[in-house]
């Protein structure tokens, strides 16, 4: 009896969910969505071997969220999702498996019972895919934006991942129509002749696109793994609240959560002066009970001079990893009556995003005044404040 395998494409840029590192490498709750995927099907019972596609240029965040899974080497993909199909098709070859399912690394949330549907129905189909009953009323748009006639959903269904094939027949087919192209590998098979049975899904099963998938993503598995294990009150949820101020001084621009704004003046530091960035890591370090930030970074060590804030930053997050947690929500309010925070706001969302490996829209950020009292409202230099929530599991 031959083997069955699973492929999992992560070859893609995911340019729709944001900023930053590719959205397969991305986290929801400390887990990236590729190493959920990965997971789901290293720990099925029915895989036999399981194997990753991936980006040339990834190959050191692969290694990083591929670690300690029993995995088959990652092949490359292509310049398109066929090709790269194609790619993880022929590595296999050497195996001679009887069945494979290939998967979107961007649906992190595959559950077992889909998997075991989709090979059971390999039994008696040439291929097979998990899709959902589309409940909705469809409706089809003319030019005016008018509706031009409802579309009985009877009929319809949306397509997911896994889709699962007998190896030798989706192999032909890719081969045969490699240089044609289609949106998914189901499709391919069609044109070669063969049917393709429906499955039932899971309605979780959902493909993470857009940056707000990322909150969805965040809820359902805080849901899941709350259940998972057992949590029945929010001992695991901490906060962390951190403070800081700097003064003006010569220069032509501040920084502030890493964004570089033009300024009559700079602040004045032991390093780059953000005082944005040192209040949040502060924050960070308190909500793990792991001091501040002048433990790890003492203003006396000269390694530090000018050092860019970002460097604390990181660390902080590290140290909240390595405890078992997930930063789940970030707010920061920074007072000064000038530079206006509103105009750099977005930056500074995208740049703590990338940092923290966070969805923006998990990132606060405010500016206020003291309505001119205080060294802030003399304009003496700038305060910030900051809160986190980190969810230790």
């Amino acid at each position: 009896m031959g083997k069955n395998v699973a492929l999992v494409l992560a070859g893609g840029r995911g340019s729709r969910a944001g900023h930053g590192i590719p959205k397969q490498y991305r986290e929801i709750r400390g887990v990236s969505l590729l190493r959920r995927s990965l997971i789901a099907f290293c720990e099925h019972p029915e895989i036999n071997l399981v194997r990753a596609v991936i980006h040339p240029e990834d190959q050191h965040l692969y290694e990083m969220v591929a670690r300690d899974l029993p995995l088959e080497p990652p092949v490359f993909g292509g310049d398109t999702r066929q090709k790269s199909g194609l790619n993880g098709l022929e590595s296999f070859i050497e195996y001679s498996p009887s069945k494979i399912l290939i998967h979107d690394a961007a649906r992190p949330f595959v559950a077992a019972d889909t998997i075991t549907r989709v090979l059971d129905s390999l039994d008696s189909s040439t291929a097979a895919l998990a899709a959902s009953k589309i409940t909705d009323t469809v409706k089809k748009q003319d030019k005016g934006g008018y509706v031009r006639e409802t579309i009985p959903r009877e009929e319809l269904w949306r397509a997911q991942t896994p889709q699962g094939f007998r190896f030798k027949e989706i192999l032909a087919a890719h081969i045969q129509f490699q240089n044609e192209s289609y949106t998914d590998d189901a499709a391919i098979v069609e044109a070669a002749g063969h049917k393709v049975l429906l499955v039932d899904g899971n309605e979780e099963n959902f493909k993470v696109t857009n940056p707000e998938d990322f909150v969805r993503g965040e809820v359902l598995s805080g849901t899941e793994e709350m259940t998972t294990h057992n949590i029945v009150d929010l001992s695991g949820i901490r906060t962390g609240i951190g403070f800081d101020v700097h003064r003006f001084g010569p220069g032509d621009h501040v920084i502030l959560c890493g964004v570089p704004i033009p300024h009559t003046h700079g602040l004045l530091a032991h390093s780059d002066a953000d005082v944005a960035m040192h209040a949040l890591t502060d924050a960070i370090l308190g909500g793990i009970c792991a001091g501040d930030i002048g433990t790890y970074f003492p203003p006396s060590d000269m390694k530090w001079k000018g050092a860019s804030s970002d460097i604390f930053l990181t660390e902080a997050a590290k140290m909240v990893t390595q405890k078992n947690g997930v930063i789940n929500h970030i707010d920061l309010t920074i007072v000064c009556e000038t530079p206006k925070i509103g105009p750099h706001r977005e930056s500074m969302q995208s740049r703590l995003a990338e940092i923290l490996n966070l969805s923006s829209e998990l990132i606060s950020i405010k500016g206020t005044t003291s309505e001119k009292l205080g060294f802030t409202g003399r304009r003496e230099g700038i305060a910030a404040q900051a809160a986190a929530t980190i969810w230790i599991r």
